[in-house]
């Protein structure tokens, strides 16, 4: 918040903030005609697509005092954009601008007022923002000035002709140092201590009070050869201050972080130990020769390995990087709010290596003792390659695979870890100008620059297993290196700064390196919790070992991170040794060599695609290489994606559009990625950038995506969410179809985009370690909603899972599956949401909750540590126990024992299946083929639920005789059935007999094998109401009630959760810790809401993960409204969730199957029907026939419920789209079908009119009605609305009430704005909707 004052006095508050697309009619009003003079007749919404960074200035009102808008390029075409370097240089020898710190305004609007304080607030806002930002250039026409307001902040350097006609242009510039100016760095002297204690005591007095008042003066003095004290200071005042050690405790730092990358921080020596000794027929461990560049140590899957490394690889299959947390990510101006402890007074000099031998000792968990090492808000990440790839050859499948990151592991007993995210990369702000030769020492020296060789080992390598997937729990243990040379580390012990210049932070980085001209990295340590700061966004995070013991994490900077002289260009045939000493340990080294062949002798790809490849270069060396291709099937996108959330499409234009195909970057310089994605972007002449992740099919236990390397660079991409597809009648629709490019059933990806507006974008880093237990339709739509915000980047999502993430295809036939479905997530979803690039996934049971230390147990001896537990295991189907009866007794129902409730105990049997999930299904597949059931042996289906159904057709599409099936039906819980419809069942049922299957009613297992060892099952006893009966199998499948697992149960029970049949949860899903929330089946409200028969199994669960997910979005994204919490009359009332809850599968006689309706407390449907206000509904067809569909409407004229059971296969989709819509909206659904016009509702809904219903923006088109219908468009006239509130009051109305609406809406200008709003949208979304006309076509 800033303060204006008019010349006349008046006060404005004002706050600078991203200019939204809401913005431009507020800036066009601002527009003079000095203004288009200035800068040339603008389209506003095309300005602001091309912009780099557009800047709004609102006051306390939030109305528009001011707008500016900045471009990497000058306007009035004074010089191309790829090409103006060249011609600023020659202004002025004395402003050495580069790409990297230069931007040109291109626009500058304000309220004449306040005019002059707009433009100043704006340039300090910027310089602010943009830390490597020196110079701002302004172009205007030389017989014009800048006028009394820009004339303020810039100053005429020369002028420059035009390129298109005879004119010359004024140039004029803005410097960094007269607005906010780098920060001077000196040595600290003991009177800055009354400058840095406010600072200090304003956040915290922890330090104060621990060690007394004059703790700084104290460590000041202390300063020596290895301790030193530096300050920044503005105007003769100190305003923030840095304390670093030279002496390090490296023996700690080995024991808990992976130094590998680094080398362990100590300079090469001879007699180093890199690798373990080499096992007979392991892999061999290539190791790398001394680069002058740092070697990429990253494992790349190729689409045709099997996920184990080979040859090319060059590595062993156990060399694996161990390290559970995920990685930290970026923000770009976070804020310094808590400093560590510092050492008490006379030993500051011991500070960093501190660290006793007794932490080391220490348990996981336990809290440190001793003093804490380091200090303030800092995460170190792993210095990690950068590397993007992608690749499509011709006339073959897609194929990218990268590996850039390294993937973090670790290892379980029990628990098989994958870790399904990049590892920790982060956007990084610089210090802008040129490093100062005190600062750069001998990094200056060509020579020296090896030293940028921090891992040339290639035993960090990682497999080509890539990093979404590791599987550690063969891995005996983890081989420690090492390291004999001496070090070359220093650590910062102290650091604070005034916020108001926390954006120079970087500036410290050039004199303390000065310092240690001998040392090469920086590390700083932070608690584990810290937001990132400015400081910390340029370092790298290291990966902890599991047996970390220290509650901080590690981040580490190179002294080569301080050079500015990156250029970034064409690349060019010279170039070509340099990128192979770059990419050589790559395993798509030699694919992205071959692209960069193809582009210096064609400049396109063999399809005849253009193609185009930059390097990066650093002291005439290559330290990073992109290949890029024209993105060809922009329109697929365009239909799939959401790509319109970031973009306005039609702006532009088709060939600036690229598909990223490789990236790497040495990670020394990963700081410099999104200027690396921008100068891409300038230099080739694009807009937008896209990059798929395709998925990869199933190889063994193993998890990975498909040929992609999950890479830090996807941090700096947005993931787009994939968009609803309508499933077309293509043949109905002929040559309305929309084109094969939009309606192509192609492989699905994840897809990730970047654009200009993007590049100076920061994200907010949520550092939090949020874990979810299980993953079911909850949890996966938890962590979709948490993955899709694009503004945050959580590094920390953690999944525990007994069969990790779920869409892996291991059933080819998708419409014959054992289990019914619920409709939220298929293999297909999975796919484009790509999960594993953003989550670590833990393979293995959760079997306890330690809440005092805050981790889960998994497989009984592992910890995994959290902030945030999020539970959603659900409930399974649970092994039945025998109630033990002799039948040889005759015993009925009523004479046994409920065992519903027991758990079974005993051995369970091989050939026993209960089946929850895709891979329990795998496993009943593969026995049915291996024990030949389909020729031989009887199989018992037991259970009362939808999946017995589903399970039997099965079976009976896989071969097995209907005679040897024996479906066995346990009583029934309540008077509602699974299916809830007679007709359906009946027709089901009729379908079963004619196939031979036994049904069996109303049956409770007594015994396995006459009470004799069950294992393996040979036959099964069974009571009933009337007499028992004893079946022979060979198979035995149980579908009893669905319970809680025992074992979580126990894992709650124990961790002291309020557990009462299922996990106690009030309405925000906490349960009674804070830190552990639940929801799904597993869950039940708490007594006090009175409310014990409406649970979350009621609802929909894709929508109880979404919800839960807004609950916790409000702990991280400072851009939310403040949560207001609830009257105290109505806390007590649980919340009611509207989405549709679906069930659906192939019933037995080949049925397809699916009902939908709304969230309600299951009722049988004649006690419904028999209610007065039910409605109506609506048939067509028979069930018997196949051709069945009922649709409910209720009295409101919605949509409540649908049910369809067809022979044939139909587009449930489309189908879950009708539900709340209105019998209107549907084409006068009801009149139709009451005048006999509606004969069959399957052929209905795939007539033409009804496309665009099932667009996916339909609903926006509603919303945007209901907004015209409720505003008043002209002064005076009352909106439909209001006349609608009006009527309930009126007494002596003419005329019906809905006549009367309907000639107001006929006579007004509301017709004509509806008119224009549909036809706006079916124009807008022409690519989708062909098959429909509006005037201007014809």
């Amino acid at each position: 918040m800033s303060v204006l004052t008019s010349p006349r006095g008046k006060v404005e508050v004002v706050h600078c903030r991203r200019t939204e697309s809401q913005d431009i009619s507020y800036i066009q009003k601002l527009i003079r005609k000095f203004t288009q003079k200035l800068f040339g007749r603008l389209n506003i919404i095309y300005l602001l697509e091309k912009a780099n960074l557009a800047i709004t200035l609102c006051n306390s009102k939030e109305e528009m005092m001011a707008h500016a808008t900045f471009l990497d390029y000058p306007n009035w075409n004074v010089a191309t954009p790829e090409a103006w370097l060249s011609v600023f240089r020659e202004l002025d020898s004395d402003i050495p601008c580069t790409p990297l710190n230069t931007l040109f305004l291109h626009l500058f609007v304000a309220v004449d007022e306040y005019s002059v304080g707009c433009c100043k607030e704006i340039i300090w806002t910027v310089f602010k923002a943009v830390p490597e930002l020196h110079f701002i250039f302004l172009i205007v026409p030389s017989y014009m000035s800048p006028g009394s307001t820009l004339v303020t902040v810039f100053n005429q350097v020369g002028s420059v002709p035009c390129l298109t006609y005879d004119e010359d242009f004024a140039v004029y510039v803005c410097h960094r140092h007269s607005h906010y100016p780098r920060l001077h760095i000196r040595r600290a002297r003991v009177e800055d201590h009354d400058d840095l204690m406010p600072i200090f005591m304003h956040h915290d007095t922890i330090l104060k009070d621990t060690y007394g008042e004059y703790f700084l003066a104290e460590l000041i003095e202390a300063q020596d050869e290895e301790n030193h004290a530096v300050v920044c200071e503005v105007e003769g005042v100190a305003v923030g201050f840095m304390s670093v050690c030279s002496r390090v405790n490296l023996t700690l730092l080995h024991e808990c972080f992976d130094l590998g990358p680094f080398h362990g921080f100590c300079v090469p020596h001879p007699d180093d130990v890199l690798a373990p000794p080499e096992e007979p027929g392991s892999a061999g461990v290539s190791r790398g020769g001394g680069s002058a560049l740092m070697e990429a140590e990253l494992g790349v899957l190729r689409p045709h390995d099997k996920g184990v490394a080979g040859s090319e690889a060059g590595v062993s299959r156990s060399r694996f990087f161990p390290g559970l947390r995920a990685s930290v990510g970026c923000r770009a101006l976070c804020q310094l709010r808590h400093w560590c402890p510092a050492p008490p007074p006379g030993q500051w000099h011991d500070a960093f290596p501190a660290f006793e031998a007794s932490q080391v000792e220490q348990q996981p968990g336990a809290p440190l003792t001793g003093p804490p090492s380091v200090v303030v808000l800092v995460r170190l990440a792993l210095l990690q390659p950068c590397v993007l790839t992608w690749r499509l050859p011709t006339g073959r499948r897609p194929t990218a695979v990268l590996s850039l990151s390294r993937p973090e592991s670790r290892h379980l007993d029990n628990a098989e870890l994958r870790t399904d995210s990049q590892v920790s990369q982060r956007t990084a702000e610089e210090p802008p100008g040129p490093v100062s030769p005190e600062a750069t020492g001998s990094v200056q020296d060509m020579d020296k620059l090896s030293l940028l060789s921090l891992a040339g080992e290639r035993e960090h390598s990682v497999s080509c297993l890539s990093s979404a997937s590791i599987l550690l729990a063969e891995e005996p243990g983890h081989f420690r290196p090492v390291y004999r040379g001496d070090p070359t580390v220093f650590c910062i012990q102290l650091f604070c700064i005034d916020e108001k210049y926390e954006a120079r932070s970087l500036d410290f980085m050039n004199f303390v390196f000065s310092l240690f001209p001998d040392k090469n990295f920086c590390i700083i340590s932070v608690p584990q919790l810290t937001p990132e700061f400015v400081l910390i966004q340029n370092f790298v995070k290291v990966i902890p070992f599991d047996n970390c013991v220290l509650q901080h994490d590690l981040y580490v900077f190179h002294r080569a991170g301080l050079f500015k002289s990156i250029t970034i260009r064409l690349a060019e045939r010279a170039d070509t040794p340099g990128v192979e000493r770059l990419v050589g340990s790559l395993v798509l080294g030699r694919s992205v060599l071959e692209d960069l062949a193809q582009y210096n002798e064609a400049r396109r790809d063999s399809d005849g695609t253009p193609l185009q490849a930059f390097v990066a270069e650093v002291a005439e060396q290559v330290v990073g290489i992109a290949v890029i291709r024209n993105e060809m099937d922009i329109e697929y996108i365009r239909s799939h994606y959401n790509i319109e959330d970031f973009i306005y499409f039609s702006h532009h234009q088709r060939d600036e559009h690229g598909r990223l195909c490789h990236l790497a970057l040495n990670p020394a310089f990963r700081h410099y990625m999104k200027f690396f994605l921008k100068e891409i972007l300038r230099l080739g002449s694009k807009t937008c950038l896209y990059y798929p992740v395709y998925p990869q099919p199933r190889d063994g236990k193993l998890q990975s995506p498909y040929a992609q390397s999950l890479t830090s660079a996807l941090h700096y991409l947005v993931p787009v969410r994939p968009r609803r597809q309508i499933v077309y009648p293509l043949e109905k629709l002929g040559i309305n179809a929309p084109s094969k490019a939009v309606s192509k059933d192609a492989l699905g990806y994840a897809l990730n985009h970047t654009n200009r507006k993007l590049t100076l974008e920061p994200k907010i880093t949520v550092n939090a370690r949020i874990v979810v237990v299980g993953a079911s339709s909850v949890g996966i739509s938890f962590l979709e909603t948490l993955v899709f915000c694009s503004h945050l980047k959580f590094n920390n999502l953690i999944l525990i899972s007994t069969h990790g993430l779920p869409g892996k295809k291991l059933l080819v036939n998708e419409q014959r599956k054992f289990l019914a479905s619920d409709h939220c997530f298929n293999d297909r979803d999975y796919a484009l949401m790509s999960l594993c690039s953003w989550v670590n996934v833990v393979v293995g049971r959760m079997t306890g909750i330690d809440r005092a230390a805050k981790h889960v147990v998994v497989s009984k001896d592992k910890a995994v540590p959290y902030d945030h537990l999020i539970l959603c295991t659900g409930q399974q189907y649970q092994v039945p126990c025998p109630t033990g009866a002799d039948i040889s007794q005759h015993p009925t129902n009523l004479e046994v024992p409920d065992s519903s409730k027991m758990r079974y105990s005993g051995q369970v049997p091989c050939n026993l299946f209960t089946l929850n999930d895709e891979e329990d299904c795998v496993k009943a597949l593969a026995w049915i083929r291996s024990n030949s059931i389909t020729t031989e042996g009887n199989v018992i289906v037991y259970g009362n639920t939808i999946d017995t159904y589903t399970t039997v057709e099965t079976l009976l599409n896989l071969g097995v005789r209907g005679t040897c099936i024996y479906l066995v039906r346990t009583p029934p819980k309540s008077m509602v059935t699974c299916i809830n419809n007679y007709w359906v069942e009946s027709a089901v049922e009729e379908a079963m007999g004619a196939a031979g299957v036994s049904i069996f009613w109303d049956a409770i297992l007594a015994q396995w094998n006459q009470g004799l060892n069950p294992d393996p099952i040979h036959c099964a006893s069974f009571t009933t109401p009337t007499k028992p009966f004893q079946l022979q199998c060979a198979m035995f499948f149980s579908f009893c009630e669905k319970n809680v697992d025992y074992e979580t149960f126990k894992a709650l029970n124990d961790a002291c959760l309020v557990y009462d049949g299922r996990l106690v949860i009030d309405t925000n899903f906490h349960t009674n810790d804070l830190a552990i929330r639940a929801a799904g089946p597993l869950t039940k409200f708490s007594d006090r809401y009175c409310a014990n028969d409406w649970t979350h199994s009621n609802f929909s669960s894709k929508e109880v993960g979404f919800q839960l997910a807004a609950t916790m979005l409000s702990l991280f994204d400072p851009t939310l409204e403040p949560v207001v919490q609830p009257p105290a009359n109505l806390d007590r009332l649980i919340p009611m969730y509207k989405g549709a809850k679906i069930q659906g599968g192939v019933l037995p006689g080949s049925y397809h199957y699916l009902y939908i309706t709304k969230p309600a407390i299951p009722t049988p449907l004649e006690v419904q029907m028999a209610q007065p206000d039910f409605g109506s509904e609506i048939v067509t067809g028979s069930a018997k026939a196949g051709t069945y569909f009922r649709i409910h409407i209720n009295k409101f004229k919605m949509v409540e419920e649908i049910t369809c059971l067809s022979q044939e296969p139909f587009p449930v989709s489309n189908y879950i789209r009708l539900f709340g819509q209105h019998e209107q909206a549907l084409n006068d659904l009801c009149a139709r079908y009451s005048s006999g016009q509606i004969t069959d509702l399957y052929s209905y809904f795939t007539e033409p009119w009804c496309m665009a219903l099932l667009h996916d923006r339909f609903i926006d088109l509603r919303k945007e009605l209901r907004q015209v219908l409720a505003s008043k468009p002209e002064e005076g006239l009352p909106s439909i609305e209001q006349l609608a509130h009006q009527i309930e009051e009126e007494i002596n109305l003419k005329e019906e009430p809905r006549k009367y609406l309907r000639r107001v809406f006929e006579e007004t200008i509301y017709r004509p704005l509806v008119e224009k709003s549909i036809l706006d949208y079916l124009h807008y979304n022409r690519y989708h909707l062909p098959m429909y006309t509006w005037p201007g076509i014809i």
